[in-house]
């Protein structure tokens, strides 16, 4: 087993990459999606020769993402058919029926829904255009960008904020009117009901 990343030089089919969480925030898609057609083909191309996708190779060396499932998913959209991959660990020789167990003990893993709910592994789509919506993952996403937390080396922070969010905000309210959503957020992000979460930055020290 490795823990150091080795870019694979072949390019690899974006469909054949394993996810390893149920849910993306589909607002922050199309904002890579957007993003992406801004650039011209010289950009597009160098950017894809930067942003490498971190995998863990599993059983029958299929590629399991453990970051940039947006990203990911973006570019399928936008008609990418492969992207380079640099892997973060060899977990090949590891039997299928405990390689998930070793994927959570290393928290490479995220198998809960966009009700936040814990499911079975077998739930795991099977490539990234199959992964669900979750609007308070674009939420939390959403916040992180306008300083409501910092960015934090916590495994799946966003998502961790996510559940915070949802239980304090209705879907409801998330999906028809996300500009009051978020500040409803923002405010929420400051309080002391949030202190233990990753990056939390609250509000400024009184003088």
């Amino acid at each position: 087993m490795t823990n150091k990343r080795e870019p694979i030089l072949q390019p690899v089919p974006i469909l054949s990459l394993k996810p390893t969480q149920l849910t993306v925030g589909m607002r922050e898609v199309k904002e890579k999606r957007k993003r992406w057609r801004e650039h011209k083909a010289k950009k597009r191309a160098e950017l894809l020769g930067s942003h490498m996708i971190p995998v863990v190779m599993g059983p029958g060396h299929k590629h399991y993402v453990i970051d940039h499932h947006h990203l990911s998913r973006a570019l399928h959209e936008e008609g990418v058919k492969n992207i380079l991959v640099t892997v973060v660990a060899d977990l090949t020789m590891v039997d299928p029926a405990v390689f998930w167990n070793v994927m959570e003990a290393r928290r490479w893993v995220y198998p809960y829904d966009s009700k936040g709910v814990r499911q079975n592994y077998r739930k795991l789509p099977k490539t990234v255009d199959q992964l669900k919506d979750d609007p308070f993952r674009s939420l939390a996403g959403e916040l992180r960008r306008i300083g409501g937390f910092a960015k934090d080396i916590t495994p799946f922070s966003e998502f961790v904020w996510a559940d915070f969010l949802r239980n304090r905000l209705s879907r409801r309210t998330v999906e028809a009117d996300f500009d009051k959503a978020l500040e409803k957020a923002l405010t929420l992000a400051k309080s002391q009901d949030a202190i233990y979460l990753p990056g939390w930055c609250g509000p400024a020290a009184a003088d």
